[in-house]
């Protein structure tokens, strides 16, 4: 029989391999011994524990460490603590029901933030005391990248519910402990905010327990989205009640604390090429907080769109979100707000400029924030994205940002534009007359004179899959032997590869090996498209103006509110390499200093609009109670009648959805 949930056996079998410690002490081994899953003997390891394994050896966690790292920071664990409120608050109910039963279990019911930071922990008094051994306690971090595979730091990484039993830990010290541990999701975005986890030893064990815990994280997740409606539904009161004065043929947009969409609506009637951006409900509109005023509000907003009112909104006193009213129709185009860009500093001895990276959209930040932890660390590094989305950038940042601050080498190697032939040679060096064409003298590879610094492979998905193995022997041993050469050259080279394709398909397809990928891919940073970064289209559309007409010695031009709204709206499937040579074009193209839309290519011009997802309304209800009724309404005719879909469309969980359609009279009338 299979659980449901988890997809473990639940009877002989799967179960006895689970119970057979010795068998997954020797796989783990036998792991460190090889550091290679293809010629360690691990058969009888779950993939997901080989693969958490993988990640774990690559991060450079020590296997024989005794205890998770602890936080002694009382501020530091207060403000997390204070930060997690609403995921703390939405525990505190089911925490309170499961305490009781756990008393005399042997057991401990734990809750982390997104970072696997315990922030609450109850249970068995005698399994606390052991769990202070190692740290499994407040201010404990059980993230991977701190203590390897582990129930906690394995669910938040995989994004699904995880059980790591005794020897599947990656460190000695936890290998006495069984947990099972699953995500838990904002209802909003669904973007994980933390974890919750049942921890305790061996003989507490079942395979039942992730469908127990799983089941924790559900009714944590509907607590959380019982009060993500009631707050929604206080912003609506507080902009009826305070927010900017609107007219009928207003756009009205309701951002919650962290720039998220709580509400928006569109009038009938607006014209169909209103510059209003795609929305839909929990969608991150711009970075919001709350120390910024109206004005800084104002100037993250893209800029095409030029806000007439804005209004942050206070419940409790508590800074919670802010309205926006966007005009229906803008009549001019506005210039791009100033965006502080992301330096990189020219190389050493180089005579070219510094390079900026634009951008302010979370994806965007977040990605630039990993790059530069992940120089700092000094780690393999995957860097994934489109043609023309960055990477390049992304991997100059990340030798900028180490801590030879861009000093030592940064090479570069195209794995797709040498033979298969000349590959490893270029990259790996040869000795005198070590094949026909070889140098009398010897030549030293990419690896060498990338040696102190950054090495760069481009297109890795493109490497001869005959010399992946080579590549992964020299990450493991930091060492190189050029080829028809016995002499081992120590080298101390930082990683980057990068790659527009999908490489887990590839390994699937046989074409990437298993193992390397796992070693290389281990901190990946995944460069999002422009289509993903609205927000950050008119601005790099103003910087690439800027730069180009400075090394043209001439004025920026002027884009019309027509080309504006083209570019804006556009797909970019060349992505920021393509708005680039835009602009390179445009600045020989056109006549004077206006850009108007036929100046524009045939692909803008054709290109089909993005649709504007928002509601459609006359004018705003009179009240609070109407306008709630007349939204279930409209989603419910839009959804025709999915309930599901309704309540995901709204915010909110489908009993209270079951609620309100009782006290408002709807019938769903669709089947």
């Amino acid at each position: 029989m299979t659980d449901p949930i988890s997809g473990f056996h639940t009877r002989t079998g799967m179960f006895d391999d689970w119970l057979d410690q010795r068998a997954t002490m020797r796989a783990w081994e036998d792991f460190l011994t090889y550091r290679d899953i293809e010629q360690s003997r691990t058969s009888g390891v779950r993939r997901e524990i080989l693969e958490s394994w993988s990640r774990s050896l690559a991060s450079g966690i020590d296997a024989t460490a005794e205890l998770a790292p602890l936080d002694e920071t009382e501020e530091i664990l207060e403000d997390a603590r204070q930060k997690n409120s609403d995921l703390r608050a939405a525990a505190h109910a089911p925490f309170e029901k499961m305490g009781p039963l756990l008393s005399e279990a042997n057991a401990l019911l734990i809750l982390t933030d997104a970072d696997g930071l315990v922030l609450e922990q109850i249970g068995d008094l005698r399994t606390h005391n052991a769990a202070r051994s190692i740290h499994l306690i407040r201010g404990g971090k059980w993230d991977e990248a701190a203590i390897g595979t582990n129930g906690i730091g394995t669910a938040i990484r995989s994004g699904r519910p995880t059980l790591v039993h005794a020897s599947e830990h990656f460190c000695q010290g936890i290998k006495a402990w069984t947990c099972a541990a699953a995500p838990v999701r904002d209802p909003v975005d669904q973007r994980i905010i933390g974890a919750v986890d049942l921890s305790g030893p061996p003989a507490i064990f079942r395979p039942h327990n992730v469908a127990l815990i799983a089941s924790v994280a559900r009714e944590i997740e509907a607590a959380l989205a019982e009060r993500q409606e009631m707050r929604r539904t206080r912003l609506l009161e507080a902009f009826l009640d305070n927010g900017p004065a609107q007219g009928s043929r207003d756009a009205v947009l309701i951002l919650d604390r962290i720039g998220r969409v709580m509400y928006h609506r569109l009038p009938s009637g607006a014209p169909r090429d209103q510059a209003a951006p795609k929305l839909s409900l929990g969608q991150q509109f711009i970075p919001l907080s709350g120390s910024m005023s109206d004005q800084d509000i104002a100037r993250a907003i893209p800029p095409h769109l030029r806000p007439s009112g804005v209004s942050r909104l206070f419940l409790d006193g508590e800074f919670s979100g802010a309205a926006l009213i966007l005009p229906a129709r803008p009549t001019a185009a506005a210039p791009a707000a100033a965006v502080e860009p992301f330096r990189i500093p020219p190389r050493a001895g180089a005579a070219r400029d510094e390079l900026l990276m634009v951008g302010q959209a979370p994806k965007f930040t977040a990605a630039v924030d990993l790059a530069r932890r992940t120089a700092a660390a000094g780690s393999v590094v995957l860097i994934q994205g489109e043609t023309g989305a960055g990477k390049e950038l992304f991997a100059r940042l990340i030798h900028t940002a180490a801590p030879h601050k861009g000093r030592a080498p940064f090479i570069t190697v195209n794995c797709g534009a040498i033979s298969a032939e000349l590959f490893g040679s270029e990259l790996f060096g040869h000795a005198p007359g070590a094949f026909t064409g070889a140098t009398r003298d010897g030549k030293a590879g990419k690896f060498e004179q990338a040696d102190g610094g950054v090495l760069c492979l481009d297109e890795i998905g493109e490497m001869p899959l005959e010399l992946q193995p080579y590549l992964l022997r020299v990450l493991e041993q930091r060492a190189v032997y050029r080829i028809g050469c016995s002499k081992r050259r120590q080298v101390d080279v930082q990683l980057v590869a990068m790659t527009n394709r999908d490489l887990r398909e590839e390994v699937e397809a046989g074409r990437f090996r298993r193992d390397l990928y796992y070693r290389i891919g281990a901190m990946t940073i995944e460069v999002p498209p422009l289509r993903e970064r609205p927000c950050d289209i008119m601005g790099l559309a103003d910087h690439f103006n800027r730069a180009v007409a400075a090394r043209l010695h001439r004025e920026p031009l002027i884009l019309s509110q027509e080309a504006a709204g083209l570019l804006a709206h556009y797909d970019w499937p060349g992505n920021v390499r393509e708005m680039r040579n835009l602009f390179e074009r445009l600045h020989l193209m056109v006549n004077g200093t206006i850009v108007t839309e036929d100046d524009l290519p045939a692909a803008l011009r054709s290109a089909p609009r993005q649709p504007v997802a928002v509601a459609a309304e006359p004018v705003i209800p009179a009240n609070l109670t109407d306008m709630e009724e007349q939204a279930i309404r409209r989603t419910l005719a839009a959804e025709e009648g999915n309930l599901t879909r309704v309540a995901q469309v709204l915010g909110i969980s489908r009993p209270t959805l079951y609620r309100k359609l009782k006290t408002y009279g709807i019938r769903r009338t669709y089947e």
